[in-house]
């Protein structure tokens, strides 16, 4: 294994057999160099939206990185899937594949959506909550109960959602 792909908090790179595993309460544990077991480990990415498998953090109960992942497709199986699961299972940020409308052109107003989680509907307090991320057209929206949406490329949405999106923009 590449020792730049992972490397314990103290600085050392780890054996080849990723030291990863669930407990039987589900949990994560992190089994370090010198065979200490931190209860509870979580990953965190640090770039999630614009690198989601880049630079993934380990981090025990006190939130103390034990473990940092360089490129989470490095990662040996079963490990990758047991952190990808868990990823998954802690994150919650919809896409938005669609704009179906939305009640009026001045906030706040209620828009209908569809994601790749389903069709929703939220409220937009002002046109501050949609923010661009990066420059490929990347936007995040965030609703009035402080829930993140996605829109990977405005550019690529339909004809109908680019000219709703572009009144608030």
């Amino acid at each position: 294994m590449n020792a730049n792909l992972v490397e314990s908090a103290a600085n050392t790179a780890v054996a080849t057999v990723f030291p990863l595993q669930r407990d039987a309460y589900g949990k994560l544990i992190w089994t370090t160099v010198d065979n200490q077991r931190p209860d509870n480990v979580v990953p965190i990415r640090a770039f999630p939206i614009q690198s989601p498998d880049v630079g993934i953090s380990l981090v025990n109960l006190d939130g103390q990185e034990v473990a940092w992942i360089e490129e989470l497709s490095a990662v040996p199986e079963p490990a990758q899937t047991l952190i990808r699961n868990e990823l998954a299972s802690r994150e919650f940020m919809p896409v938005i594949n669609h704009i179906i409308g939305v009640a009026s052109f001045s906030t706040p107003c209620t828009w209908t959506v569809k994601t790749d989680r389903g069709d929703t509907a939220f409220v937009l307090r002002s046109d501050e909550d949609i923010r661009r991320i990066g420059t490929e057209g990347t936007l995040l929206i965030s609703d009035s109960h402080g829930i993140q949406y996605l829109v990977r490329d405005h550019y690529a949405l339909d004809a109908r959602s680019k000219k709703i999106l572009d009144r608030f923009l």
